[in-house]
């Protein structure tokens, strides 16, 4: 085994599985994806740290706790379409893509982008569509989506984005509350996001993820 494996299992065993991640396709993805291939080349060694992962233009890769709880309850299914707003190197759409039929990337950067599109290429995985484009307009030509993940924090969801989402599909987002940040899972119904909520976290907003606030004098 090699060291890099020995910290996927341990990252597994000591990250994930506490965590109450429960759903086999999620430990099996990642136990599998080679998380130190989606980093940044000088931040391989701190790959699979306990922390978010600092990967440059504003732009974090979720702890693997965070990552591995909105996942899970998600509950992507063989069939379904994904949207993941802010795939950083593409770890997360590599991860996911392991479980839905396809998923559309987005990074606002074209060198995360690019970045994302190659290293997805070079680990064999071909159901990822990965677009430059505004994290706030998403992908509405490929849409509707089944599962969206907004990999960030959020004050909310803007309503492009959730015009994206089908009917009866589900989105995951982190809310910044003050200083505390809460992972919410949304479903869609009538049109309308009912969330609920699922777990604390905490990682970098998003930009044109905050609340517009009203002029005052």
């Amino acid at each position: 085994m090699s060291d890099f494996s020995a910290r996927r299992t341990m990252m597994v065993d000591t990250q994930i599985r506490p965590s109450d991640v429960t759903k086999f396709p999620v430990i099996e993805a990642m136990l599998t994806i080679p998380r130190e291939d989606f980093v940044p080349a000088g931040r391989r060694s701190v790959a699979y740290s306990g922390d978010n992962l600092d990967i440059g233009h504003g732009r974090v890769l979720l702890e693997p706790r965070t990552l591995g709880k909105m996942v899970d309850a998600l509950d992507i299914q063989p069939d379904e379409l994904v949207l993941d707003l802010g795939c950083g190197y593409g770890y997360s759409a590599a991860v996911m893509a392991r479980m839905a039929e396809a998923v559309v990337a987005i990074e606002e950067a074209p060198e995360l982008a690019a970045e994302a599109e190659q290293r997805l290429s070079e680990a064999g995985i071909f159901n990822v569509a990965v677009l430059q484009a505004a994290l706030t307009e998403g992908a509405p030509k490929q849409g509707p989506y089944d599962v969206i993940l907004i990999e960030g924090a959020v004050e909310e969801v803007p309503a492009a984005i959730i015009d994206q989402l089908r009917e009866g599909g589900r989105i995951a987002a982190l809310f910044l509350e003050g200083a505390l940040g809460v992972a919410r899972i949304g479903t869609r119904v009538n049109g309308q996001v009912s969330w609920r909520y699922s777990f604390n976290a905490r990682a970098p907003m998003l930009p044109g993820f905050d609340r517009q606030r009203g002029f005052t004098l």
